[in-house]
Formats: C-alpha cells, structure tokens, sequence
C-alpha cells in the first residue's frame, strides 16, 4: 500500500497528493536531475537520436544553502533567564547536534518548505507508579516529505502524521507517527508498515511483529503526553504557499518555487555555454601524404583529437596540406545571459540583486555586508519572525520533557533567540552608540552585556563583579 492508500483506510485526511508531488519536484531542482528537463535528446540524421545530460548551475541548491546559513549558523545564541534551565537546555541541544543537524534542516526547508523537530524521551526509567522518573531527550528531525497534516487553524498545525522510513534486510518499512488530541491532551500512537511503495504486499504489522526489528524494539503503540501543548514543532519559511489550490494549506513552498522557469533557462545557458567549448575546439586538418614519417611510422597522435584527415581528394591549392580550424566562442553573450538570470533569480528568492555572479565559469556570491534598508535584510527578517517561534517552541518542549523526567527547571524562563546580523552593515554603529550611552549612564552596563554578548542581566552582573584578573 502506499502511505494515501494507509490514511483512506484509516479515515485520516490530510493534503492531497498533488502538493506531495510538487515537494518532490522541488527536491529534484535542488538535486539538479528533473524528469524531462536534465536529460534530453539531440538529432545526429538518419533519423538517430542521442542522450545526453544537461549541465546545471546547480543555482537550487546555492540558493539553498544560502538562506540555511543566514538564517541558523554557529553565532545564533539561544538565552534563557534562569541559568539552570539554560544549561540543561543547551546540553540536550548539544547532545542533538541542533546547531549541525538545524542548518542541515534549514537547508532542507529551503528546498523543501518545511521541516520538524519532534523531541522524545527514550531510556526512561519508571516507578512503582509507571511514572517516569528518569529518561534522555532526543530529538527527531523531519522534512517536508514526510509530514502530513491533520487539523490546523490560520495556519497553526494541531495535530500531524510524521512518517520515518527504514530499511531492514533490504525490506522497507515505514513508522507512522500520529500526534492527535483526546479530550483536550495529546497522545501519540506509532503504526509500522511494511512495503509502503504501491505493493499489493504492503501490510499493517503488529506491536509483537516490529519489535522483533532493531529500528523498532522500543517503539510504544501509543503514548499519553498529558499535555494540552503539542510535541512537535512545525518550521517553514514565510512564503505565502500559492503552489496547492488550497489556501489554508499550512505547509511552506521551496525558497526557489516560483523561479523555475529561471532555474530552467539558466541551465539552459550553462549547458550551451560548456558545448560552446565541447563543439568549438580547435581541429587541424591534415593532407593524407603527412599522416606517416618516411619510415612508415605515424607522424600523429592517433589518439589526439585535434587532427583530423582530409579526404583523398581534396584540393591542396584551395585548403593547403595544413588546414587550421578556430572556432568562434561566443564568451560574452553566454556570460551576459547568465548574469542576467543571476540577477533575476537572487530577486525572485529575496536577496535582491547582484547577490551572485558569473565570473571565470563558475557562480561567485557577494560577501559583502548589507544595510539594514536592503530586500535581503527584510526578507531575512521575515523569514526568522518564523524561525524564532519554532525555536521557542522547541526549547519549551524540551524543558516539559525535563520536568517529566524529574528536572528542576523553570517553564517560566524567558527564551531569547539573538540571529545572527554580524553581515548588516550598520550594527557596528549600533554597538558604538550603545558604549557610548554606558559612559553616559543612558545604559545599563549589565544592559549592554546581555545585548552583545548573550548573557541574560543575571549573567552579566556576575561578570562585572568579578575581579579583574591579574597578569604578572
């Protein structure tokens, strides 16, 4: 069965297949192999055709790449007011790899739109009770593909299916996660399926089937949360989705998805500019009487492409023993083309333009800072309005999570997400302001720490007590 077939069967709605179909066209671009575009065929005569492959800037994929960097990177501080609470948060992200695997998902909500974070407890301990008293927090990360809505309002998902596929001796199974609500609290049930691929095989196995695979031994059918608040987070970018006919569509769309046709036709560009070089090398013709040496031997390389022998009967007044061949390589109108789409891509993905060039056969990126007037600045700004609650959410999850497990923290706690603006131009003009409103007593010294240096006004306070240290 597939997964479609599966949700029918259960009565579960969710988006139509049709959005599915478009993530994983999206997917394609980003890996530069799109059906009936990459590969296609050219006419040789005699009524032959060859295959070939056409050759892609792989501007998807950078642009990608890109928008994951700005937005979640290594110098993006997460705060919290209490320190004990930070701390633990800060050690189950570390133990997750968030700054790692959260840019790797950034990236893939570039491409794909969207992407989850689902934290779990595992290795829990319980008492006589069945409470549980002890356990680890991991996190799962999920992307577009794979994640179903199942209710949602102005585009808040309540409750979702999330799919995590494995293979296990070559056969392939599927998990299905549902998190739904039950007079008011969340419960999440687990199903396993086997040969979820359109197979005729495909079947619902039971909780005694799956535990006997290793992916699966631990997997509960179905877990009570007790919690009124969802054990998932939903993150997307914030693009209006105008690729599913279904407005209240809560899933995001691919940074790139509505510049295709411009992803087209510079791949288009980039292919007949390498054939340009393919199709136009030099070649020297040579006179039959000059292919061998007195001796016999050959006086080329039979091996080099660059001569060629002319036919027996060609005129040696008119093409001489030696006839040299240059092809014209039109460089500047390819280059023009390119640049031109550049421009037109970094508009249509929000980094407005001469965000990218071509130069010397190969796309560079600008690297120089922005103002804060700039389109990519608003359009970074946008895009963290999104980032920064799923964070928050994320980090309120995992300290429920900790209380569950028996850990003192505070639910209370302020959560501050500091981006990273290191790249906008005027923050350093901001920040000798700032030290001038400390020399005038206009700002707190303790103010002034926790704004550039990501300590809380707690944390900050202890670092100014503390004595200087002394360098004998």
């Amino acid at each position: 069965m597939d997964i479609f077939s599966y949700f029918r069967q259960k009565g579960i709605d969710t988006l139509d297949a049709g959005f599915y179909r478009k993530i994983k066209e999206w997917g394609s671009w980003y890996n530069s192999n799109v059906r009936g575009f990459s590969f296609y065929k050219v006419y040789t005569g005699q009524g032959a055709y060859t295959r070939r492959k056409r050759k892609s800037m792989g501007m998807a994929k950078k642009v990608s790449e890109d928008i994951a960097d700005l937005l979640l990177n290594e110098r993006v501080q997460i705060t919290l007011s209490d320190e004990a609470t930070g701390n633990f948060v800060k050690s189950v992200l570390d133990e997750n790899r968030f700054l790692v695997l959260g840019n790797d998902y950034q990236e893939r909500k570039a491409y794909t739109g969207t992407v989850a974070y689902i934290p779990y407890l595992y290795d829990t301990e319980v008492n006589g009770d069945n409470v549980v008293i002890n356990g680890k927090i991991g996190i799962n990360y999920v992307s577009a593909e794979n994640i179903y809505p199942v209710s949602w309002r102005n585009g808040i998902v309540t409750e979702c299916v999330f799919t995590f596929p494995h293979t296990v001796n070559r056969k392939k199974y599927v998990q299905v996660q549902h998190h739904k609500l039950e007079d008011g609290l969340y419960v999440i049930e687990n199903v396993v399926l086997e040969n979820v691929s359109g197979s005729r095989e495909g079947k619902e196995l039971s909780p005694e089937e799956w535990k006997e695979l290793r992916p699966f031994e631990g997997l509960a059918p179905r877990i009570d949360t007790g919690s009124p608040e969802p054990q998932f987070v939903l993150d997307r970018l914030n693009i209006v989705n105008n690729a599913d006919e279904d407005e209240s569509n809560p899933m995001g769309v691919a940074i790139f998805a509505n510049a295709i046709s411009t992803l087209m036709k510079l791949d288009i560009e980039y292919d007949s500019y390498c054939n340009e070089f393919e199709l136009g090398k030099k070649r020297i013709f040579v006179a039959p009487e000059m292919l061998q040496n007195i001796d016999g031997s050959m006086a080329f390389d039979p091996d080099d492409t660059v001569f060629y022998k002319l036919p027996d009967n060609y005129n040696k007044d008119e093409e001489g023993m030696i006839h040299e061949i240059n092809m014209d390589i039109r460089a500047e109108q390819h280059s023009k083309a390119i640049n031109d789409d550049l421009n037109y891509l970094s508009m249509k993905c929000g980094f407005g333009t001469e965000r990218y060039r071509f130069d010397g056969g190969e796309a560079k990126t600008a690297t120089e800072v922005i103002s804060e007037n700039s389109d990519m600045y608003r359009m970074l700004k946008k895009h963290e309005i999104i980032l920064e609650d799923a964070i928050k959410q994320l980090v309120r999850i995992i300290i429920r999570l900790g209380i569950t497990v028996d850990q003192p923290l505070n639910p209370e706690t302020k959560i501050t997400i500091d981006f990273d603006d290191s790249i906008i131009e005027d923050k350093e003009a901001e920040r000798n302001s700032d030290r001038q409103d400390v020399s005038m007593g206009a700002m707190r010294l303790e103010e002034y720490r926790a704004k550039w240096y990501g300590e809380t006004e707690e944390q900050a306070k202890k670092k100014i007590q503390e004595p200087a240290e002394v360098i004998e």
